[in-house]
């Protein structure tokens, strides 16, 4: 019988989290698979944790991975990614954003012969100017990216054992798993859904987060901000040649007066901020290039429970604790 992993990252979740695994248990109970619940505890700080233990001590099939500190959404999902060995895995929110329910119509594609069945929001329930915005990083993201990412497709997704191998070679830290979930290929469809409102709390991505996740996006899956960088420079060096070309042709031709300070300051201020960008897309590039070189490892895991005796990879457990199962 084929086996199925659910990873689900948490983060101070403790309002959701029965109601979650309650839909989330009889989503995968009603499948024609073993299957498994893996938690990723992202470092949180209210009861989610006690709640999660309960979970795990009540059923075996439910395991447990406690994150040292809160790493990222990113990087707790590559943790769980890195602990499942199932043939299918399947990944989705903690915030019941991401309909346990729609679990059964990835499955359904996956035995289809599908490698991966990523869920697209048709829909979201959030406030106006949010979904301006993810439309437009999503769109944008397409457009810039070297690879082709679907649009309005996030985290919700089914992935085969061979596409899971795979994204778990890859040694970047900055990462975002939806593009390197597309980058893998082979077969991939998508599944339309309905995404639901946050069902209790508040977002846990705050806007800072959001940002950081869409500049890893796009510098991951695009180097067209480097040649932009270089565009802009030959667009501004052109101009000041013609600019050049002006001023000789009025001080030595026509005799007319050069005009004043006001277009020397403008021309410096437009070729300074020019400069500043471009500096600043490079220094994205290096900021990354030096996180990658520094070797560190992208999560530490403080404890496990069920995984029988796996740890999520690349930190092993701290303070030498080990799975109880």
């Amino acid at each position: 019988m084929k086996t199925l992993d659910a990873v689900v990252p948490v983060y101070n979740e403790d309002a959701i989290l029965p109601e979650l695994h309650r839909r989330l248990v009889e989503a995968l109970a009603g499948l024609p698979c073993q299957w498994r619940i893996i938690y990723v505890d992202d470092g949180s700080r209210d009861r989610t944790p006690e709640l999660l233990a309960d979970f795990a001590s009540d059923d075996p099939r439910v395991a447990v991975i406690h994150l040292s500190r809160n790493f990222g959404q990113q990087l707790a999902i590559s943790a769980g990614l890195a602990a499942t060995e199932a043939d299918a895995v399947v990944l989705l929110d903690g915030d019941l954003q991401d309909p346990p329910e729609v679990i059964p119509l990835l499955v359904d594609k996956w035995e289809a012969g599908y490698d991966v069945v990523y869920a697209v929001k048709r829909d979201r329930k959030e406030a106006l100017p949010k979904r301006i915005l993810f439309t437009l990083f999503y769109r944008i993201l397409r457009r810039l990216s070297s690879v082709d990412i679907p649009a309005d497709a996030g985290n919700f997704s089914l992935m085969d054992r061979s596409v899971v191998d795979v994204i778990n070679t890859m040694p970047e830290r900055d990462r975002y798993v939806s593009g390197l979930r597309a980058y893998v290929g082979g077969r991939q469809v998508g599944v339309e859904f309905e995404r639901a409102p946050r069902y209790a709390g508040q977002p846990r991505q705050s806007p800072l987060k959001l940002i950081r996740m869409a500049t890893d996006a796009f510098f991951a899956f695009s180097e067209l901000p480097l040649r932009l960088a270089t565009i802009m420079g030959f667009v501004v060096s052109g101009v000041a040649f013609l600019v050049l070309l002006n001023v000789l042709y009025q001080k030595l031709i026509s005799g007319a007066a050069i005009i004043g300070w006001a277009s020397t300051m403008t021309s410096i201020l437009f070729l300074g901020g020019i400069q500043l960008i471009a500096v600043g897309v490079i220094g994205e590039y290096i900021g990354r290039i030096y996180n990658e070189a520094k070797g560190r490892p992208a999560w530490v895991v403080g404890s496990s429970r069920n995984l029988s005796g796996r740890t999520a990879e690349p930190a092993g457990p701290l303070h030498g604790k080990r799975d109880p199962a």
